[in-house]
């Protein structure tokens, strides 16, 4: 075989032989065979709905061992006017007035408890004696936002949110206070408004002694009617927005019932179903 062919035919042999090699790489192994296209599996996360801490509490939520328990009595379209036991709750109304730190003062000194019932727009600007009733261990009671008294001839709502308002005004400066009862402007009382206290939890009461202090009758007036017509269980209306005679005569009232009475604060709304329903009989009146 000429040279010449010999050389072209060794050339081509080493070529093919590095071309076969070179598609299968010098140690790896064969290439595996290329399988048929799957389909993609979506990825799909996981979904929670958003924790939202409540702003208030649950309307669901177990009743607080503190809720209102709101009763019904014997006195005008249901209220209660009796407390319940032998003692004599003082009440006063109209306030929180400028003779009102008098008042708590004359409370303070003979050792006695009482209820205010406020009217809604003097809060405000007598913030110091609210804490101070709250503080020294006193009743507090809603006694409409304006002193209206045509309240219950006014429309359901608007009988509710007088309330309501009144009792906002009060926790806004005496925060978490206990507001379980509800006394009508003037006495003016009506089945609705009863019933409408009842549902923000407040008890309707009125009294057995009204000595009109608010009139101005005189010092001696006030403290007779006081004395002689005061009974065991009774519940006596007074006014510390009504003016220093009421004042003056606390000093006479005061040492005199504790004397012959248990004083007391209208019971705390979680005790408040202690105080029965009663017929009243001449001996009341």
């Amino acid at each position: 075989m000429p040279l010449r062919r010999i050389a072209v035919l060794g050339l081509t042999i080493l070529m093919l032989t590095l071309t076969l090699g070179g598609s299968r790489g010098s140690s790896g192994p064969p290439a595996p065979a290329v399988a048929a296209p799957v389909a993609a599996v979506p990825v799909v996360a996981e979904h929670r709905e958003p924790t939202v801490q409540p702003s208030v509490p649950s309307p669901v939520a177990s009743p607080s061992v503190s809720s209102p328990v709101v009763v019904t009595g014997d006195g005008p379209a249901g209220t209660v006017r009796k407390t319940g036991s032998d003692a004599v709750a003082l009440t006063f109304d109209d306030g929180p007035w400028d003779d009102t730190p008098a008042v708590l003062d004359l409370l303070a000194q003979y050792h006695v408890k009482a209820t205010f019932c406020m009217v809604g727009r003097q809060v405000a600007a007598r913030a110091e004696m609210v804490r101070r009733m709250v503080a020294e261990g006193h009743t507090l009671c809603n006694h409409s936002w304006s002193h209206d008294e045509m309240l219950r001839t006014r429309t359901p709502d608007q009988i509710r949110s007088d309330m309501q308002r009144t009792n906002d005004a009060i926790r806004a400066v005496a925060p978490g206070a206990v507001i379980g009862y509800f006394r009508a402007p003037g006495g003016n009382w009506s089945p609705g408004i009863v019933s409408i206290a009842a549902g923000l939890g407040m008890t309707s009461i009125s009294w057995t002694v009204d000595p009109r202090d608010w009139s101005g009758p005189g010092v001696q007036s006030v403290v007779n009617t006081v004395l002689t017509k005061t009974r065991p269980g009774g519940v006596v209306l007074l006014h510390d927005g009504a003016g220093p005679q009421t004042v003056a005569a606390l000093r006479t009232i005061l040492p005199d019932l504790a004397g012959r009475f248990t004083l007391i604060a209208l019971p705390a709304p979680t005790s408040v179903a202690q105080i029965p329903p009663r017929r009243m009989s001449r001996a009341d009146e």
